[in-house]
C-alpha cells in the first residue's frame, strides 16, 4: 500500500494535509519540498512525516512530484520552526513562509527532462496528468539527474533596478513619478523590475528607462556587491600571526573546554570595550571547524556584519564561508540557502539575525555578539528573539552558544548570577590602551539651537583636530530636524496616518515620517492653515554635521554615518574605510557608531544629547541608555593615545551618570535589578504586550469598549495582572488607532491561553487586529 504523508503548506491556508505517495516514486524524506494539488491549484509543501491515519470521509490525492532529491530541511530545523509556531500561536506553514526564501516556496516551476520519451520541458500539471504507468520512467530520469527543476525564464533572467547615487537627485520638481521611484529604491534597496511594477504600477518601465538614461539608476543582474560578497573577499588569506593577551588566552581556554564538552553549553563572554572579543571568536571558530562542525557568527547590524566579514576573510581564506543578511537580493539569499542545504560540509556563516534560519548542517558553535542589542528581536511579520532561537538550536544540536557583550542584557546577567549559565570575563583592553576618561557636561543653560556644544566641548574638539587626531560625535536622531513648525498657525507638520511630527531631511528635500515611511517634497503648504512659513526645530545628524563644519577649523573633513547616508552598501564601506585611513577627522552619526567598530585614531567621543531615550515609557530605558553610552564611549582610546569621552546632558544629577562615567556595569546592574524586583518587571515575571488596533475611520467605539471589557474579564479569570487596554504611547500609526495591554505572569503558557481566548472573543476580526508580543523590546 502507498505511504501516506503529512505535508505542510507554506502559503494560505498554511494547513497540514495528508497525501498519498504514488507507486514507483523517487525516494521521499521528511524536509523535502514537493508539489501537491490543492483544489484546482498546485502548491509547494514540505513533507513532515509518514502517517498511518487517513482523514475519514476524504478521498486522498497523490503527491505530484518532489523538487529535490535530498531534504532541504532537517529534523532540527522543523523542530525549531514548530517551537516558534507554538510560542507565537501561529501555523507552522506561516513560520516557514517567513524564514524560507520566496523562490523555494514558488510552484511556478517546470522540469527540464533529458529523455526522448517525454517532452523536453514539463510543467507540474503535465506530470500530474501522466498515467501511473509512466511514472517509473520519469522517476528513473529524476534519479539519474536527467530531470532538473527550472524557474520560469522571466524569473531566472530577472533584472534589478538600483540607485547609482544618493539624494539630492537632479530631477525636475514636477517629475513626481521619477521622485517616487527614486525614493522607493532609496528606502528599500535594489528591487526586481517586476516587483516595482506590481507595487508601484505599470508606469515604472518608462520611468526606469528615463532614469537609466540620466545615469540615476542602473538595470541588470543582482548588484555586483551583493552577488560577489558570498563567494569572494577583498582580502583572502589564512593570516594567523596574532598572539592573544593573557586575558584573551584565559577566555579561549575556558570556552574551548566548553566547545569540546559532549553536551551543549551557554557562556556569557563579558568583556569590556576593546578587550578583543573578536579574536576569541575567531580562535574558537577555527577550533570548531577543525572538529568538522559549522559556525554561525551573529551581529546586530549589517555594518558590523561587513566589518566581521572582512576579519573572517583575513583568518579563513580557504574556508567555506558565507555572508547573509536581510537586505541581500532574493537571488543571493536563495543561492546561499541552496548551497548550505545541498553541501553538508562544515561552513562558517557571518550574518544578522535571519542567518539563524539557514539550513546549516552540524553546527558546533553559535556566537551572538553584542547580545544586548534590541535588533536581535524581530517584531514585524514573524515575531522572534534571535537569542532564544539560538539557544534552542544550540540545545538541539549540542552546540556551544556564546553571548558576547561589554554591557550584557540585564536578564542575561541575572541568569548568570543565578547559576543558569557561566560568565567568562575579560577585564582589560588589548595592548597598552586603557578605558577612556568620561566627563559629563551640563548644557541646560544653552538655549541657542544653533549651538550644539558647550564651550568646553567645542574647545576640546578643536584641540583634537589640531593635533591631527580623530573624533566621533553621536546624536541618536537622524535627519535634519525632527519637527517643522508652522509659524502662521503654530502647529507642527504631522503625518496624516500616524499623527506624529514629520522629520525634515534636507539632503532629500523631503518631510519623512519615520514610522510609516510616507514622505512629501519640501517646501510645501501647511496642512492646517496653508501657510508656507516653517521653522525647523531640534536637530538630527544631518544638521549636526552642518553645525560641526561651522565650529571646526576650515579644512576639517567630516563624514556622516546614519541610516540615510549608508543605504547603499558601497557607501557604507567607503565611509568606514575612509575614516579608518584617517581621510576624515570627524565622524558624525547615530547609534550605528556605538557597536563593534575599531578606530585606533579616535581619541575623543562626544555624545551630543545624552538624555535621549532616558525618559521613554519603557522599563528598559535606563538600561538602553547605559548600554548605548558605554558602548559609544568604548570607541575612544583604542590606539596608543589615551581617549576621552564627553557626554552632554540637561540633567547632570541623574544617578545613571555615575555608572556611565566609570563604565561600572556591576553598580548599574545592582541598582537596576532591585528596581525591577520592586516593580515586578523581567526577569521577575513574564511580560507580554498585547497590541490592539482598528482603522481610524471605523466608528464602532461601543463595540471596541465591549471587547476591552471582555479582555479584562478573561485576564481576571486566568489570575493574570493586566494593565489596559489603554491608548498606546503612539496612539495612531499607519492609519490605525492603537491600544496596548501589558500582561504580567509567572509563566508563558497562561499568557498564550489568555491570548487564544482574546482572539476568540474578537467581535470583528476584519477590523480589529490583535497581536501578541512576548517579552517586548518596543513598548510604543
Amino acid at each position: 500500500m502507498n505511504r501516506l504523508w503529512q505535508v505542510c503548506l507554506t502559503s494560505p491556508p498554511y494547513s497540514f494535509y495528508t497525501y498519498r505517495e504514488p507507486e514507483h516514486f523517487p525516494g521521499l524524506h521528511p524536509g523535502q519540498r514537493v508539489l501537491v494539488p490543492l483544489g484546482k491549484s498546485i502548491r509547494v509543501a514540505f513533507l513532515v512525516e509518514v502517517t498511518d491515519e487517513a482523514p475519514e470521509g476524504v478521498e486522498l490525492r497523490h503527491i505530484i512530484w518532489p523538487l529535490e532529491k535530498s531534504p532541504v530541511l532537517n529534523e532540527d530545523y522543523f523542530s525549531m520552526c514548530r517551537s516558534i509556531a507554538a510560542r507565537q500561536l501561529m501555523p507552522l506553514g506561516k513560520v516557514l513562509e517567513n524564514v524560507i526564501p520566496k523562490r523555494f516556496r514558488s510552484a511556478k516551476v517546470s522540469f527540464k527532462v533529458a529523455d526522448r520519451s517525454f517532452p523536453a520541458t514539463m510543467k507540474a500539471a503535465a506530470i500530474r496528468d501522466l498515467p501511473a504507468r509512466r511514472l517509473p520512467e520519469l522517476a528513473a530520469a529524476f534519479n539519474e539527474d536527467r530531470m532538473k527543476v527550472r524557474l520560469p525564464a522571466s524569473v531566472e533572467k530577472e533584472e534589478y533596478v538600483s540607485l547609482t547615487k544618493d539624494p539630492p537627485w537632479p530631477v525636475r520638481p514636477n517629475a513626481a513619478r521619477q521622485m517616487q521611484l527614486l525614493e522607493f529604491l532609496f528606502e528599500n534597496g535594489p528591487r526586481e523590475k517586476s516587483f516595482l511594477r506590481n507595487v508601484l504600477g505599470s508606469w515604472t518601465a518608462q520611468v526606469i528607462s528615463k532614469l537609466q538614461a540620466d545615469s540615476l539608476v542602473k538595470v541588470g543582474p543582482p548588484p555586483e556587491s551583493e552577488k560577489e560578497a558570498v563567494e569572494q573577499c577583498a582580502v583572502d588569506s589564512n593570516d594567523w600571526n596574532l598572539v592573544p593577551t593573557q586575558c584573551q588566552a584565559e577566555a579561549i581556554t575556558n570556552l574551548e573546554a566548553a566547545l569540546q564538552a559532549p553536551k551543549s553549553g551557554v557562556r556569557l563572554l563579558h568583556g569590556i570595550t576593546g578587550s578583543g572579543k573578536t579574536l576569541v571568536y575567531m580562535t574558537l571558530a577555527r577550533k570548531c571547524l577543525e572538529q568538522g562542525r559549522s559556525v554561525i557568527l551573529l551581529v546586530p547590524e549589517i555594518a558590523l556584519a561587513y566589518s566581521l566579514w572582512k576579519t573572517v576573510c583575513r583568518f579563513f581564506g580557504d574556508t567555506r564561508k558565507y555572508l547573509y543578511h536581510g537586505y541581500q537580493t532574493p537571488v543571493r539569499k536563495e543561492a546561499v540557502f541552496r548551497e548550505l542545504a545541498e553541501d553538508k560540509s562544515p561552513a562558517l556563516i557571518v550574518g544578522t539575525r535571519s542567518a539563524l534560519f539557514l539550513p546549516v548542517h552540524s553546527p558546533g558553535m553559535i556566537v551572538v555578539d553584542e547580545e544586548h542589542d534590541e535588533s536581535f528581536k524581530q517584531e514585524e511579520r514573524l515575531p522572534y528573539q534571535a537569542k532564544e532561537v539560538a539557544f534552542y538550536l544550540a540545545a538541539k544540536s549540542g552546540s556551544l552558544l556564546v553571548l558576547g557583550s561589554a554591557t550584557p542584557d540585564v536578564k542575561t546577567y541575572h541568569a548568570s548570577d543565578c547559576g543558569a549559565l557561566e560568565t567568562v570575563s575579560m577585564e582589560s583592553r588589548v595592548g597598552e590602551s586603557i578605558l577612556p576618561e568620561v566627563k559629563v557636561v551640563d548644557i541646560s543653560a544653552i538655549k541657542d539651537p544653533e549651538k550644539p556644544f558647550a564651550p568646553e566641548t567645542e574647545k576640546r574638539l578643536i584641540e583634537v583636530i589640531e593635533k591631527g587626531e580623530q573624533a566621533v560625535i553621536m546624536l541618536n536622531r537622524r535627519g535634519y530636524s525632527p519637527l517643522m513648525y508652522c509659524v502662521d498657525c503654530e502647529e507642527p507638520y504631522r503625518c496624516p496616518h500616524c499623527n506624529v511630527s514629520m522629520t525634515y531631511h534636507r539632503g532629500r528635500e523631503r518631510l519623512v515620517c519615520h514610522y510609516c515611511g510616507i514622505s512629501y517634497p519640501f517646501p510645501l503648504a501647511c496642512s492646517t492653515c496653508g501657510g508656507m512659513n516653517f521653522l525647523p526645530l531640534g536637530g538630527g545628524t544631518e544638521k549636526l554635521e552642518e553645525q560641526v563644519a561651522k565650529a571646526m577649523p576650515k579644512d576639517t573633513k567630516i563624514l556622516r554615518m546614519d541610516r540615510d547616508s549608508t543605504r547603499r552598501q558601497e557607501v557604507l564601506e567607503d565611509i568606514l574605510a575612509r575614516f579608518a585611513k584617517g581621510e576624515a577627522q570627524v565622524l558624525v552619526g547615530t547609534q550605528m557608531l556605538s557597536k563593534g567598530h575599531n578606530f585606533p585614531g579616535v581619541t575623543l567621543v562626544v555624545v551630543s544629547e545624552g538624555d535621549l531615550g532616558l525618559n521613554l515609557p519603557d522599563y528598559r530605558s535606563a538600561e538602553r541608555t547605559f548600554q548605548l553610552l558605554v558602548q559609544v564611549s568604548g570607541r575612544a582610546g583604542r590606539g596608543d593615545k589615551p581617549g576621552q569621552v564627553i557626554i552632554q546632558t540637561r540633567n547632570p544629577n541623574n544617578p545613571i551618570w555615575q555608572a556611565v562615567t566609570t563604565a561600572d556595569y556591576q553598580t548599574f546592574y545592582q541598582q537596576e535589578i532591585e528596581r525591577r524586583r520592586k516593580f515586578r518587571y523581567p526577569p521577575f515575571c513574564k511580560l507580554a504586550l498585547i497590541r490592539i488596533s482598528h482603522p481610524l475611520d471605523w466608528d464602532q467605539e461601543a463595540l471596541v469598549q465591549e471587547y476591552f471589557t471582555m479582555i479584562r474579564g478573561a485576564a481576571k479569570e486566568k489570575g493574570l495582572m493586566l494593565m489596559g487596554p489603554v491608548p498606546a504611547p503612539l496612539p495612531q500609526l499607519r492609519g490605525r488607532r492603537r491600544f496596548n495591554c501589558l500582561v504580567k505572569s509567572d509563566d508563558w503558557i497562561t499568557v498564550r491561553e489568555l491570548y487564544a481566548r482574546i482572539m476568540k472573543l474578537n467581535p470583528e476580526k476584519n477590523k480589529i487586529r490583535t497581536t501578541l508580543d512576548l517579552d517586548p523590546v518596543n513598548m510604543l
